[in-house]
């Protein structure tokens, strides 16, 4: 009499019917461009990838778009300020020995206030696309299609939020710093002065805190801006559930986001480099060509090509620009629903939101 509980096909670690072995799980639903499951490293790169083939038109469109609206307007409040200070400012350049404050103090006014417009006018030009991004890489996930108008409507209802975060982060980055800028003075002055014999070791192992410090505070609320939008959480609500995600995750979310800046330093450098190696060389000095009547003039003669190698460096530098800030963002939002899946069975929530049955599927822009 012979025994079929054991390991059989009857047994509990049993294969099909008339055969032995083990049957595979099988693979995880993906209504998008990546699987409902805890994902990998290759993973999350492969989706970030994927998502930027595939819906390219809203993801670099409205890049592409936002930025030019603010060159625009940098190059108009440029102008404006030209024409308020174009008198002072050529009275300057007239008598660089004979400054008066009466002629530099508009020039300065001006200079700080064009300055300050930029800040504001890049902080939400940035704060703009990175919600760009999370919009697109939900309908990315979910395997849906996604319009340039659709990602326009869903990311200005929460750039106000994005924005908030960026400006938060900002600060709280920046406090680290700027203790270690002014102690870094503080001990600059007592030197010069010679009023005390404090170490320069002490600056190095403030660098070694702060740096730190500064790297930790970034990863831990890295998330805020993804909760912002795919949450509709607040400012300060980002931020803390930022917080409780990273939680117990910080080494791998700081390692899969350092690979992802690496990333975009290979590609920035696969850009420029050969950019650099084509910069045209001087001409020799010419002793029976006239003498340059000013700096276009000489420049012009010694470098004749100069002008169209600007233009093509400035169009690679806006291509690397482009790229790192829309890979990072993907990253970054990526690594966010990877922990929403593993700590909160976000899959189940993404597969009843996609309308998928469990079949794989995949969107052609």
């Amino acid at each position: 009499m012979s025994d079929r509980s054991g390991w059989g096909p009857s047994g509990p670690y049993g294969g099909p019917p008339g055969g032995w072995g083990w049957v595979p799980a099988p693979p995880p639903p993906k209504p998008g461009v990546i699987p409902l499951a805890p994902l990998g490293v290759d993973t999350v790169f492969g989706g970030a990838f994927a998502t930027m083939r595939r819906y390219a038109k809203p993801l670099f469109g409205l890049a592409v778009l936002t930025y030019l609206v603010l060159g625009v307007l940098l190059a108009g409040a440029a102008g404006v300020a030209y024409a308020v200070v174009g008198d002072h400012l050529r009275t300057l350049s007239e008598a660089p020995r004979d400054v008066r404050w009466t002629d530099a103090r508009p020039v300065v006014v001006a200079f700080v206030a064009v300055w300050a417009f930029g800040m504001v006018a890049m902080l939400v030009a940035n704060a703009l696309v990175q919600a760009s991004c999370v919009a697109t890489l939900h309908d990315a996930v979910l395997g849906r299609r996604a319009t340039l108008a659709q990602v326009w409507r869903r990311t200005w209802r929460r750039t106000p939020s994005v924005l908030g975060v960026t400006v938060l982060l900002s600060l709280i980055v920046l406090v680290p710093m700027l203790l270690f800028a002014l102690v870094f003075f503080a001990m600059f002055l007592a030197l010069i002065s010679q009023t005390t014999s404090a170490p320069l070791g002490l600056i190095f192992l403030l660098a070694l805190v702060m740096v730190p410090l500064t790297v930790w505070l970034y990863v831990l609320f890295g998330f805020a801006p993804a909760a912002a939008v795919l949450e509709a959480a607040r400012p300060i609500q980002a931020m803390r559930r930022s917080v409780r995600l990273v939680r117990g995750a910080w080494w791998r979310t700081f390692g899969i986001t350092l690979l992802g800046a690496l990333a975009v330093l290979i590609v920035s450098l696969a850009i420029r480099l050969p950019l650099t190696f084509a910069m045209p060389s001087p001409q020799p000095y010419d002793p029976s060509a006239p003498p340059p009547t000013d700096m276009a003039d000489a420049f012009a003669q010694t470098m004749p090509d100069l002008g169209a190698y600007a233009v093509l460096s400035m169009a690679g530098s806006f291509v690397a620009q482009l790229f790192a800030v829309v890979f990072l963002p993907l990253i970054t939002t990526l690594l966010y629903i990877d922990q929403r899946i593993r700590r909160e069975g976000l899959a189940d929530v993404l597969l009843r939101a996609s309308g998928s049955s469990g079949s794989s599927g995949s969107v052609n822009e």
